[in-house]
């Protein structure tokens, strides 16, 4: 298959990701019919009510029957039995891919739950926010993302570049690595994060937080993700989240060492380290454009 030849892009699950991809589609005039599924009729209808597919199904095995590719963006629990219920009603040569945070159980699952003839390509397109429902879907959301797709010795290179290559129209950066490399590499950049975030708002007094300032916003930021989105990804990557987690408690105990011992020199050595790696990142994100 090649992208000419992408004639109707199904996506199961209509939340601000799902529902993002079909409104990216639709207002992009690539002529590719936009399909989409969610298992809550209430989510339906307000796809419904407001046209971000050409046409929105009850059915899932409907929804994929006449898909070149159908795209997961549901909790990453759930893949493997959408994978299993969707199997027998794809036809020969679909492309099947995802906007799961995690690749290497995805990847698993593709190869024990989908027939042969049909192509599995990990996708990540690391766009979003903390919100969440059909309702917040953004025909812009991935401009200027990147988006990283991950693949096996199985997979088809046609079916790689028909991935790349949605995605570009869609305004995505395009990277590409296995599917270990992703899961290590997020689990530090953005799944710790997240896991911090978490904490730090667990280990605070409420009745505290209420004198805060936009610092503290802006760090605990990301705690608002829905907490079963985020269950999946600490569960499906759990290693690498450790790890990361480990090495964040070593530094944490550097900074309370130097603290609790006056050392101010030491303090200020590791706030300095900080700053400057903090400087380089952001001038690589604006010289990217990710940031202004």
């Amino acid at each position: 298959m090649k992208i000419k030849d992408l004639r109707q892009v199904t996506v199961i699950g209509l939340g601000l990701l799902g529902s993002s991809i079909t409104l990216a589609v639709s207002h992009g005039n690539f002529g590719i019919k936009t399909a989409g599924f969610s298992h809550r009729d209430s989510t339906r209808k307000r796809a419904g009510k407001l046209g971000v597919a050409d046409i929105v199904y009850d059915d899932i095995l409907q929804s994929v029957a006449d898909a070149d590719m159908v795209i997961l963006a549901t909790p990453i629990c759930t893949f493997e039995d959408i994978f299993k219920t969707i199997a027998p009603a794809l036809k020969k040569g679909c492309i099947v891919t995802d906007v799961g945070s995690t690749k290497l159980l995805p990847h698993k699952w593709a190869k024990k739950r989908l027939p042969a003839y049909v192509n599995y390509v990990g996708s990540h397109p690391i766009a979003g926010s903390e919100q969440r429902g059909v309702e917040f879907g953004r025909d812009d959301l991935f401009d200027g993302a990147v988006c990283i797709i991950t693949k096996d010795a199985s997979t088809k290179p046609a079916a790689v570049s028909v991935v790349k290559k949605f995605w570009s129209l869609l305004g995505c950066r395009i990277y590409s690595m296995s599917a270990a490399e992703h899961d290590k590499i997020l689990g530090n950049v953005s799944h710790l994060p997240h896991a911090t975030a978490a904490a730090l708002l667990n280990a605070s007094d409420l009745q505290q937080l209420k004198f805060c300032g936009k610092g503290f916003i802006d760090t605990s930021r990301i705690a608002s993700g829905p907490a079963n989105i985020w269950a999946d990804i600490f569960f499906t990557n759990s290693e690498n989240i450790s790890k990361g987690i480990e090495k964040l408690i070593k530094e944490l105990a550097k900074l309370q060492k130097a603290i609790k011992h006056k050392d101010k020199k030491a303090v200020e050595k590791l706030l300095e380290i900080a700053r400057q790696k903090r400087a380089q990142l952001i001038e690589y994100k604006v010289s990217k454009k990710e940031i202004l």
